[in-house]
């Protein structure tokens, strides 16, 4: 059921070496290719990323770029990065066994959102998988489109390292009675509040 892979679904970044059948991947780019998108153009490309020696350089190029990042954000962010334990150091995406490069093609009419209700499919296809990923974004990603030779008229919107977890941490979310409203804003739907004690 889809809702039970969206309530399993986490954010992972710590991986086993445990080796991953490529059908599997396969199977998660099959998913996030029948998203829906604008004037479906399909406007998504996908690269598969398993050579070592490539990964290495992405992962040196993306935290050069986190480096410079991390020393520019508020501090407000500074002190939610040190409490999530997240660093520059971005060792899961040499130890995921592959990585999902995904672009979009910047001319196609409303290429991110299609894309990322792509990367949405692909989420919940990884959960079913058994697998899990992190959805990381460099701010900046001229460095890794050169290393790819990805052509200038596509943009990276996100590299999904894919693995089996190492580590599964808990996940928190908002009560469903405080996200939805009955007809206008702010009209409390009390169905959506038995939903989340059980009562409905």
């Amino acid at each position: 059921m889809i809702l039970d892979l969206a309530r399993r679904r986490v954010t992972v970044r710590k991986f086993l070496s445990k080796e991953i059948r490529l059908q599997k991947i396969i199977r998660i780019i099959e998913a996030a290719r029948q998203a829906p998108s604008g004037a479906n153009r399909q406007p998504w490309r996908f690269i598969v990323v398993s050579d070592a020696g490539l990964k290495r350089r992405i992962r040196e190029e993306c935290e050069k770029i986190e480096r410079s990042f991390h020393r520019k954000v508020p501090e407000w962010m500074k002190t939610w990065l040190i409490e999530k334990k997240i660093t520059p150091t971005k060792k899961f995406l040499t130890e995921a066994q592959y990585l999902i490069v995904v672009c979009s093609e910047k001319r196609a009419v409303y290429h991110v959102q299609s894309v990322w209700l792509s990367i949405g499919y692909m989420l919940l296809a990884i959960e079913e998988e058994g697998l899990a990923t992190v959805t990381y974004t460099p701010s900046i990603t001229l460095g890794v489109r050169e290393i790819m030779k990805i052509p200038d008229r596509y943009v990276v919107e996100a590299i999904l390292p894919v693995g089996y977890a190492a580590e599964r941490p808990e996940k928190n979310r908002r009560a469903l009675s405080g996200l939805v409203c009955s007809n206008t804003w702010g009209t409390r739907f009390e169905k959506f509040a038995l939903w989340n004690t059980g009562g409905y």
